[in-house]
């Protein structure tokens, strides 16, 4: 089976969404501290919350690509070896990114990069589970995260203090579990679903776009089921009781997904599954250039994000730059910045990304 480069190009969708989001927080100075950045900058906050997708994407991907390659390797024990070690090094690459971003991470933060690795790493047990268990799992780990914020008294909105804090019962864990940025409940349910759809793109790619919109009306529905639930808590008597513990954290749905409740999962993998959906339907329309733009930004996803993070959230600091400009050019940095990488990529794809942090992944990994 060729490559996918619908899904190359997705991931690369995924980087800009992911620099977006992060450079415009790090380089904007609020003009009015005062009053909410909604309020004063609607268009520059739209921009920055689209990039609240990047994570999403890369995980649902993360999951796809995990059953793309054990649907192409020979049969036996050797694949699952290597999953292990990938996933064991991707999560490496994620502590590495802790220890090069302190201002940021604490040595025990739970990032994406944490969250993929062990996800693909565990992924031999995932992976001899059939198609309706793993999509019944969502619904299972939805129940988790709920259960197990309520048993930690998580707050309603956690802080970056709060997700690097490891003085916390159950320090580094309990961020892996359920406090970090991104840990295990409830992002391992995009992973799962992300597996499905990799089976199905190698079983049928003809009709896997379809299947993946099926399933995005599916999660589409039910998102919006329970922001009609949240509004209908303040609104009916009878269902006040949907506004008290533990059920808030069933309905309410926060644009900030830090913690992230059943809602705005199923609203943000929505988004991810429609533009899957999209992807895999050009690729199928028309033949993509393996040197496209978006094709080589997202086959340098891995060393972008963490190039990226390392230079605008660490070294901005000692040379000014944190949180200094204005929103337009904050803007016009962030569109300059995305231009250079795209340039760039796309001449290091002559080289195969030689030395990149994908290359470094697979001579480590398998």
């Amino acid at each position: 089976m060729a490559r996918l480069l619908s899904l190359d190009a997705l991931r690369g969708v995924a980087v800009i969404l992911m620099m977006t989001q992060h450079l415009g927080v790090w380089l904007w100075q609020v003009e009015q501290p005062h009053r909410g950045v909604i309020a004063q900058a609607p268009v520059y906050m739209a921009i920055n919350g689209l990039g609240g997708l990047a994570a999403p994407i890369f995980i649902t991907l993360a999951g796809a690509g995990t059953s793309l390659m054990t649907g192409r390797a020979a049969p036996g024990r050797a694949v699952d070896l290597t999953l292990v070690r990938r996933g064991v090094v991707l999560m490496g690459f994620g502590y590495l990114l802790n220890w090069l971003t302190p201002s940021w991470f604490s040595a025990g933060s739970w990032f994406v990069l944490h969250m993929m690795g062990l996800a693909i790493a565990t992924a031999p047990l995932w992976r001899r589970l059939g198609d309706r268990t793993l999509l019944a799992a969502e619904a299972v780990i939805l129940a988790l995260t709920v259960a197990v914020q309520s048993w930690l008294v998580t707050p309603a909105v956690l802080d970056n203090p709060r997700m690097r804090d490891l003085s916390l019962p159950g320090g580094a864990l309990r961020l892996a579990l359920a406090e970090g940025q991104f840990p295990v409940l409830p992002w391992l349910a995009l992973f799962l679903v992300g597996m499905v759809i990799g089976r199905w793109l190698v079983t049928g790619s003809e009709t896997a776009a379809e299947r993946v919109s099926g399933l995005c009306r599916v999660c589409l529905i039910a998102g919006l089921v329970v922001v009609g639930l949240d509004l209908a808590g303040g609104q009916v008597d009878a269902l006040g009781f949907l506004h008290t513990a533990p059920w808030w954290r069933l309905v309410r749905v926060r644009t900030g997904f830090f913690p992230a409740g059943p809602g705005i999962v199923l609203l943000l993998q929505a988004g991810v599954l429609l533009l899957l959906a999209v992807a895999l339907r050009i690729e199928r329309a028309r033949e993509l250039d393996p040197r496209g733009w978006l094709v080589c930004l997202g086959r340098a996803s891995l060393t972008l994000l963490l190039v990226h993070v390392v230079l605008f959230r660490e070294i901005s600091r000692p040379l000014g730059a944190w949180q200094a400009f204005d929103r337009y050019t904050s803007l016009a940095i962030i569109a300059a910045w995305i231009a250079l990488c795209a340039v760039l990529s796309r001449a290091w794809a002559r080289g195969g990304y030689r030395f990149g942090a994908e290359w470094l992944l697979r001579r480590l990994g398998g």
